[in-house]
């Protein structure tokens, strides 16, 4: 059971009225709860394990454990909550999965049950436990607070059997929901019973003779060879198509609260109806919007496409990826590795915004949902500007892999702090480096300066000489500036300095980019040059101007393709 909480009356008046989604979805609950009492209330997430676990189903857990978070609040603790995470896992395995080793075992086992298919990994008894321990080890690591339950052992142990039997004698209402989604084919043999075979043990889709409430059994046809069976539809000898089977879990464990893939509604919709004509009332929820791949595609556990935890764990924090699943839930959003470091800097500044907030400013900082209103605190560099944007800037100019030069930076702008007195900082430092080796190293596109911008970049490291030794970020981008503003003045009237003179174009600052970092955008100059170093920026322009940034990323690049 999560801890109980700590509530304070000024939090308690703004969650009445907050606007943040979670707070939403949780009056949803409060309102079924005044319709309907209940001694708790159950979330639940679904899991399907016929391929590895991806961060959609970590985003699914979640987004749900923010809702359950913000019922409590709402209701100040006083109704007992729990999480299931339940893993369909007695479904039949139809297709084999492009992202994992051993194709071929699992091709020969194809119709079996998932915990009845053979470990590809060989780690566990089956296809469903490997992948249902994954699920748990990614869950356990994030700290979630859930329960974790097999259709397998819900079907096996007879959880499941007083509502099969009320799904059979209720057949005909089931049937009339389902048969009108069907194509005219597919319905004229559909029963929402499938059962196991006694012999092969596979999970079959075939035509239901005769379904016997009163027996408990199924009667039916072996498709292959005719024999004709009755096997009971209880104790793990039967399980349901899924759409029935979603809407008799919701009544069978009293689920009150799930939510789905918006690919899903139709799906939601027909389970809600079973459930209605079981004699339930179906789960609250909403529908969210689907993860896309590079190219736009829903993303696959089957395919492997889009990210995996642990791919978003080698670049960014938890904390940057519990953030991208906060955002807009409602909304499409590109899953890959270009939307990571936005979010790790996006969290550190809610972090940073967070204590001097007040309640109602609270409740719609993200960071809040994150941690169950109990944000950390975050760790403070005099001076500020240290975040991953400036890591991977500084790791792109000094070129360097190694965290201790990263630090020996760091210390020089902020003296006396080091990876034991700000570990957090140092995950980031660890995440930059890697990020900068994959991805930015690689795309980095540096060009020569044309005589404008030359001149503009000798003014620059003359400007800078007089601010020898200075870690002052405002004073050096007032250099910056005043540089900018002789040979880049915003001609336009739009970009005006507080005592009226031009501004500065958005040519200079992209000079600086591409010619001293190789790419389109980087960071506030000021701060980069107090953290980097004035000299250290200095010898960086000459570089430039000199050739030798590019011919030192010109023969990178030819020693990454030989290899």
């Amino acid at each position: 059971m999560p801890a109980p909480l700590t509530l304070d009356p000024d939090l308690i008046e703004a969650a009445a009225h907050a606007a943040a989604w979670p707070f939403e979805e949780a009056r949803k609950l409060v309102a079924r709860l005044e319709r309907k009492p209940k001694a708790e209330v159950l979330f639940e997430t679904g899991y399907g394990p016929s391929g590895l676990p991806h961060i959609g189903t970590f985003g699914e857990v979640a987004r749900t454990s923010m809702v359950r978070h913000a019922f409590r609040v709402l209701t100040k603790d006083a109704v007992p909550t729990r999480l299931i995470a339940f893993s369909d896992d007695m479904d039949g395995l139809r297709k084999v999965p492009d992202n994992v080793p051993n194709r071929e075992m699992l091709q020969a086992a194809l119709n079996l049950p998932l915990t009845k298919v053979p470990d590809p990994f060989g780690t566990h008894d089956s296809f469903g436990a490997h992948n249902n321990a994954e699920l748990r080890r990614f869950l356990d690591a994030f700290g979630f607070d859930y329960e974790f339950r097999s259709a397998t052992e819900c079907y096996r142990s007879g959880v499941f059997d007083a509502t099969l039997m009320l799904v059979a004698e209720r057949y005909q209402a089931v049937m009339d929901i389902m048969l009108p989604s069907l194509r005219a084919e597919r319905s004229a043999s559909y029963s929402p019973f499938l059962p196991i075979h006694p012999v092969t043990g596979h999970v079959l889709q075939v035509p239901i003779d005769r379904v016997d409430a009163a027996k408990g059994t199924l009667a039916w046809r072996d498709p292959a060879t005719g024999e004709a069976y009755e096997t009971p539809f209880t104790g793990g000898h039967a399980k349901l198509q899924w759409k029935p089977d979603w809407a008799m879990r919701w009544v069978a464990l009293g689920i009150d609260y799930e939510m789905a893939g918006k690919d899903l509604i139709d799906s939601v919709k027909l389970s809600g109806q079973i459930a209605r004509a079981l004699g339930a009332e179906p789960p609250e929820g909403f529908n969210y919007e689907l993860f896309l791949d590079e190219r736009g595609q829903k993303i696959s556990k089957s395919k492997g496409n889009g990210l995996t935890i642990d791919e978003w764990l080698a670049y960014g924090t938890p904390d940057s990826l519990a953030l991208f699943m906060y955002n807009k839930p409602r909304e499409a959003k590109r899953l890959f590795f270009d939307v990571i470091p936005r979010h790790v800097d996006e969290y550190l500044n809610f972090l940073d915004r967070y204590p001097k907030q007040d309640a109602k400013l609270r409740l719609g900082n993200p960071v809040w949902h994150l941690h169950a209103g109990a944000p950390p605190e975050a760790e403070r560099v005099e001076g500020g500007g240290v975040n991953f944007a400036m890591l991977l800037n500084l790791a792109a100019v000094a070129n360097t892999e190694d965290k201790g030069v990263l630090w020996g930076f760091i210390r020089r702008y902020a003296p006396g702090i080091g990876p034991q007195t700000h570990p957090y900082l140092d995950r980031l430092v660890g995440h930059a480096l890697a990020y900068f080796r994959d991805f930015v190293r690689p795309a980095k596109t540096y060009r020569e300066p044309t005589q404008e911008e030359r001149a503009a970049l000798e003014d620059l490291a003359a400007a800078l000489a007089e601010h020898a030794g200075s870690t002052d970020p405002e004073a050096l981008q007032a250099a910056v500036y005043e540089v900018g503003r002789r040979h880049f003045p915003d001609l336009s009237g739009k970009a005006k300095s507080p005592d009226g003179r031009p501004g500065v174009s958005q040519a200079w600052f992209g000079t600086i980019y591409n010619v001293l970092f190789g790419e389109a955008r980087g960071p506030r100059f000021g701060s980069f040059v107090a953290l980097y170093g004035v000299e250290e920026t200095r010898a960086l322009i000459a570089a430039a101007l000199s050739g030798a940034l590019i011919a030192d990323h010109a023969a990178f690049t030819a020693g990454r393709t030989a290899a």
